[in-house]
């Protein structure tokens, strides 16, 4: 089994043994691609899950520094806000061997209304249903590819 996310078509799909079992529509970075820390792009090539964070939250739980800080009520705060679960990526290329140190993740999102687009600061946002769906289909150490 395998993630296998497209940028262009701003989707992620969950693969085993060749088949599609599962495909969430996300959103890539609103600066495009890139491996460059401080560039809000994001990265392309292989990673694994390095963790998984979340297990048993709420829906909407806010994350700051990947620890649980409260319930995000629908409205107020319109930054990039971490919600609901954090699986948490680790470069395996060569140029995306910072990803660890640039803290990117696939993970839930207050901006589902902007999902299908490129949006986000680097990371790769989902709807908070479907973080806790791919979140409990998945282990640590699964592949995940991000293509152009």
């Amino acid at each position: 089994m395998h993630i296998s996310i497209s940028i262009e078509d701003q989707s992620l799909s969950l693969v085993h043994a060749g088949d599609v079992v599962a495909r969430y529509v996300i959103s890539s970075s609103a600066n495009g691609v890139g491996f460059e820390e401080g560039s809000y792009c994001t990265p392309t090539g292989r990673f694994e899950i390095r963790e998984k964070i979340g297990e048993g939250e709420q829906l909407g739980t806010i994350f700051r520094s990947r620890e649980p800080d409260g319930l995000w009520k629908g409205e107020g705060d319109e930054g990039d806000l971490v919600l609901t679960r954090i699986l948490r990526l680790d470069g395996i290329d060569a140029e995306n061997a910072n990803s660890m140190d640039r803290y990117i993740y696939i993970h839930g999102t207050n901006h589902e209304d902007m999902l299908g687009s490129p949006a986000s600061c680097g990371c790769i946002r989902m709807r908070n249903v479907d973080v806790i769906d791919l979140y409990n289909r998945v282990e640590e150490g699964i592949r995940v590819i991000i293509e152009i």
